[in-house]
C-alpha cells in the first residue's frame, strides 16, 4: 500500500497567527475588486438624481441626450414600470417600497430619476448632464419628530402616518418602581446620520443570456441580491447568478440591495451588459446610519442599584424602509444595555422622512443606544456620588440574570471587560497637573449586542485528488479576513494543513445561502456550518478508506490528513489517495447552520423570549485631553476589550478591535451627514471628515478575553469595541471639564457650548 502524506501534522490551527490567503495581493495591489471587472460589450450607466427632497415628476426631457454620440437609451421610472421585462418594479428587504428609478414622485434629494446608458462612461456622463426634469415641489419633512406629527407630509401613501417599524417591550412595573426610587434620572441623547465611507463605491455589472441573469456586484449580501432580483424579474432564483469579488470595504453600506435591480433592468432593456459605478458624492446619497433621538429615564435606589428604566427610541428611516422595520427591533433589544434592571419599558419607532434612506452602519443600532445608556450611567454616577466603574460593576449582568425579554443570560463577562479596560488605562491613577487651559479625563464604555437572530449559513467542502480542499461559502471578504478565518476553521475540523485549503469567492451558482456578511456573525455561523460539513466529509473518507483497506467501517479513525486503522495504526491512507482510488474527481459535503431564533417570531408590541443565540460583549476605556480655549478633544490613549470565546486568529482579532476603535473615533468626534433645506450639504471627503492617522492615539491597545477550552463557543469580534468608543470619549470629556455633551459628534463647538454649564445638577 502506498502511503500518501499531507505534510506536517496540522497542530494549533485554531489560535495560530496564520496570514490572510490574499495578503500579498492586497499589499501590492493585484487583488481583484468588482470595480476592476469588465464584461465584453458592456455599456455604461449614469444617473440623474433629484435635487428636490419631495416632488412629483411632471416630465423628463431627454431629446438632446438621445441625440448625443454613443447614447443607447434614456430610462425613467415609467419605462421600467410599464415594461413587461420588469414585471415587479419595486424591491426592498423589509418592505418593497423602492423602485430602481423613482416612479411618479421623488422622496429625497438624491433619489434616482433617470438612467442614461451609453457606450462609454464619458458619453453617459455628458448625456446625463443634458437631461432636464420638470417637477412640482411638495411639502417635505426631514425631522422624525415632525414626520410623526399630525398633518405631516405623507411620504408613502401605504403608510400615511410615516410609520416605518414599531416595537415595544414591557417587563415589571416601571411606574411603581420609579415612584419608589431614591433618584430618577432623565436625559435625551442624539446620534446623527453618518456615512460608512468604504473606499470602493457601489458598483455592479449585469448581463442577460438564455440562462437568465448574471450579475457582478460589490455587495455584502449576495443571497439577498439574488432573492430581490428574482422577485423584480419574476424568475426562479436559480436563474439569477450573483458573483462577488472581495470588497474594498463595506461597513454596512453594501449590506442592502441598492443599484442591482436598476443595472439588471437596464441590461435587459438595452439587450447588452450594463455597468454602473457610483461616484463618491453618490455614495453619500445612497445610504446613511440611522439618526436617532433616545430618551432614557432610570430609577435608582439609595445604594445605586438600578430599579427601572424607561426608554423611548426614535429612528430616522429616511425615504425608503430598506432594513428599518427590522433594525428598530434590534435597537429595542439592545437599548437596555448590559445591566440588571427589574422593570423595563421600551418603545422603539422608525419613521419615514424625506432624507437619504438609512441602513446598516458598522455596529448598527448598537452605536446609538450605547452612546445613550453609557453616557446616562456616568450621569447617574455623578448624581449619586459613586465612581462610574464601581457603579458598572455593581449593576452589570451576571450569569443567571434575566434580560428584560425574559431570556436567562449565560456566558456573561461584562465585569471582566470593565475591569480589563479600566486597569489598562490606569483608572485609579490621577492625571498629571496641566496648564490652566488644558484638562484631562478618563472614561469607560461597555456594550451589549445581540447576535443576529434568524441567521443561517450554508457551506460546501470539496476535497480533490491532490488533497486540496475548497470551501464554498457566500460569506464575503471585505477586508476583515473572512477567507483566512474560514480556511483555518476548515483546516482545523478536517485535520489538514492550512495551506491546503482555499476559499472560493461567492458565486450563487456554486455557493449556498448566507444571511449576511455583517453583524459580527460570519465566524460563528461559518464554524458551525463547516463543522457539520467536515463531519460528513470525514465520514465519507472513512467509509471509502475502510472499503479500500478491507477494514470494518467502525475500525478506522482520522489523524492529520490520514484515515488510520484503529487496530493497526501503521495501516493508513492519505485523503488525496483515497479520493484518487475511488475513481471520483473529488469528495464533497454540505453543511448548514440556522438559528431557531428570529425577530419574525416575536410579537412587535410585546417582545418576549430568547432573542439572541449568544451575547456580543465589548468595552473601551480612553484618556482624553481637552483644550478649554478651543474645545478640541485629543485622545491620548485607548484600550478595547472583546469577549471572543475561542479566538481563531489573534492577529485578526486584535486588528478588528483596534480597527473598530479607530473607525469609532470618526462618528464620536466629527462625522455627521449634514442636511440643510432638505439637501445633504457635505457629500464629499473635504467637508465630511473621517479619522486620519493624526487622530489615532499613540497608545492604542486591545485585549481578546478568551475561553481556551476546545469546545468553547466562538463569538464574533468585528463590532465589539466600536459602539463603546463614543460614550467612553463623552464620559472622559465630562470628567475632564465637568460638562456633558449629549449629542454626537462631540465637536469642539459642542464642548465649548457645554462649558458654561459645568457640574450641572442632573435632572431628577
Amino acid at each position: 500500500m502506498s502511503l500518501l502524506g499531507v505534510g506536517a501534522p496540522p497542530t494549533h490551527i485554531i489560535g495560530a497567527e496564520l496570514p490572510m490567503p490574499d495578503a500579498v495581493d492586497r499589499v501590492v495591489g493585484t487583488i481583484r475588486f468588482t470595480v476592476d471587472h469588465a464584461v465584453e460589450g458592456m455599456a455604461h450607466g449614469r444617473l440623474v438624481r433629484s435635487h428636490y427632497p419631495h416632488a412629483e415628476i411632471i416630465s423628463v426631457h431627454a431629446e438632446e441626450a438621445l441625440g448625443m454620440p454613443g447614447v443607447l437609451a434614456v430610462l425613467t421610472g415609467d419605462d421600467l414600470s410599464q415594461s413587461p421585462e420588469v414585471p415587479n418594479p419595486r424591491f426592498g428587504l423589509a418592505r418593497r417600497d423602492q423602485a430602481p428609478l423613482a416612479i411618479g414622485k421623488v422622496r429625497y434629494a438624491g433619489d434616482p430619476v433617470v438612467l442614461v446608458v451609453a457606450d462609454t462612461d464619458a458619453n453617459a456622463r455628458r448625456a446625463a448632464e443634458s437631461v432636464m426634469v420638470d417637477y412640482e415641489e411638495l411639502p417635505y419633512v426631514v425631522d422624525p419628530l415632525e414626520a410623526i406629527a399630525p398633518g405631516a407630509p405623507v411620504i408613502h401613501d401605504e403608510w400615511p402616518d410615516n410609520e416605518c417599524g414599531t416595537w415595544a417591550l414591557d417587563t415589571g412595573d416601571v411606574d411603581s418602581a420609579m415612584e419608589s426610587a431614591a433618584h430618577v434620572f432623565d436625559s435625551e441623547y442624539i446620534s446623527p446620520a453618518a456615512n460608512a465611507v468604504p473606499f470602493e463605491s457601489l458598483v455592479a455589472i449585469a448581463k442577460w443570456d438564455e440562462g437568465g441573469l448574471e450579475i457582478w456586484s460589490a455587495t455584502q449580501w449576495p443571497s439577498a441580491v439574488q432573492k430581490e432580483l428574482a422577485h423584480v424579474f419574476d424568475v426562479d432564483a436559480s436563474q439569477v447568478r450573483v458573483h462577488v469579488f472581495p470588497l474594498g470595504g463595506g461597513f454596512g453600506a453594501k449590506s442592502q440591495v441598492k443599484i442591482e435591480p436598476l443595472v439588471a433592468a437596464a441590461a435587459r432593456l438595452v439587450e447588452r451588459p450594463v455597468r454602473l459605478e457610483l461616484d463618491r458624492d453618490e455614495m453619500f446619497l445612497s445610504t446613511v446610519k440611522h439618526a436617532a433621538r433616545i430618551r432614557i429615564r432610570t430609577g435608582v435606589d439609595s445604594d445605586g442599584n438600578f430599579l427601572a428604566r424607561d426608554i423611548d427610541l426614535l429612528y430616522n428611516g429616511g425615504a425608503y424602509a430598506v432594513l428599518t422595520p427590522n433594525a428598530v427591533a434590534q435597537g429595542l433589544l439592545r437599548s437596555p444595555g448590559p445591566y440588571r434592571i427589574p422593570s423595563v419599558r421600551i418603545r422603539s419607532r422608525g419613521v419615514y422622512t424625506n432624507t437619504v434612506p438609512s441602513g446598516s452602519f458598522r455596529g448598527a443600532m448598537t452605536n446609538q443606544s450605547a452612546f445613550a445608556y453609557e453616557s446616562h450611567l456616568d450621569e447617574i454616577a455623578a448624581g449619586i456620588g459613586i465612581d462610574p466603574v464601581a457603579l458598572r460593576l455593581q449593576n452589570v449582568l451576571q450569569d443567571g440574570d434575566t434580560y428584560p425579554t425574559g431570556q436567562v443570560m449565560h456566558d456573561v463577562h461584562f465585569s471582566e471587560l470593565v475591569e480589563n479596560v479600566a486597569d489598562a488605562i490606569g483608572w485609579d491613577v490621577a492625571p498629571p497637573p496641566l496648564s490652566p487651559n488644558m484638562a484631562r479625563g478618563k472614561g469607560v464604555g461597555v456594550i451589549l449586542k445581540t447576535a443576529p437572530p434568524g441567521t443561517a449559513s450554508e457551506v460546501r467542502l470539496e476535497l480533490d485528488t491532490e488533497g486540496r480542499v475548497t470551501v464554498y461559502s457566500s460569506s464575503v471578504d471585505m477586508g476583515q479576513g473572512a477567507k483566512g478565518t474560514l480556511a483555518q476553521l476548515a483546516a482545523h475540523h478536517l485535520g489538514v494543513r492550512f495551506e491546503d485549503v482555499a476559499v472560493a469567492d461567492p458565486d450563487t451558482s456554486s455557493t449556498g445561502f448566507d444571511s449576511l456578511t455583517g453583524g459580527s456573525r460570519t465566524t460563528y455561523v461559518g464554524d458551525l456550518a463547516i463543522r457539520q460539513a467536515s463531519s460528513t466529509l470525514l465520514e465519507k473518507l472513512g467509509d471509502a478508506a475502510a472499503d479500500q483497506l478491507h477494514l470494518p467501517a467502525d475500525g478506522v479513525g482520522h489523524e492529520s490528513g490520514f484515515v488510520v486503522s484503529l487496530a493497526d495504526p501503521s495501516m493508513r491512507k492519505g485523503y488525496a489517495e483515497i479520493v484518487r482510488d475511488s475513481g471520483l474527481p473529488l469528495f464533497a459535503a454540505d453543511g448548514r447552520y440556522e438559528s431557531e431564533r428570529s425577530t419574525a417570531l416575536l410579537d412587535p408590541l410585546d417582545v418576549k423570549g430568547d432573542v439572541s443565540v449568544h451575547w456580543h460583549q465589548g468595552a473601551v476605556a480612553v484618556e482624553v485631553e481637552v483644550d478649554l480655549e478651543t474645545g478640541r478633544v485629543q485622545i491620548l490613549r485607548s484600550h478595547g476589550a472583546a469577549w471572543a470565546g475561542r479566538v481563531i486568529n489573534p492577529t485578526r482579532a486584535r486588528q478588528q478591535s483596534e480597527g473598530s476603535i479607530i473607525y469609532g473615533i470618526g462618528p464620536a468626534l466629527f462625522e455627521e451627514t449634514l442636511v440643510m433645506d432638505g439637501q445633504v450639504v457635505n457629500p464629499n471627503l473635504s467637508d465630511y471628515m473621517i479619522p486620519s492617522f493624526l487622530d489615532v492615539p499613540l497608545d492604542l491597545t486591545s485585549s481578546s478575553l478568551e475561553d481556551l477550552a476546545d469546545n468553547a463557543e466562538i463569538h464574533g469580534v468585528g463590532e465589539m469595541t466600536i459602539p463603546a468608543v463614543a460614550p467612553a470619549i463623552a464620559n472622559a470629556v465630562a470628567r475632564a471639564v465637568g460638562a456633558r455633551v449629549r449629542e454626537m459628534p462631540i465637536t469642539a463647538e459642542r464642548v465649548l457650548r457645554a462649558l458654561p454649564d459645568r457640574d450641572p445638577e442632573p435632572t431628577r
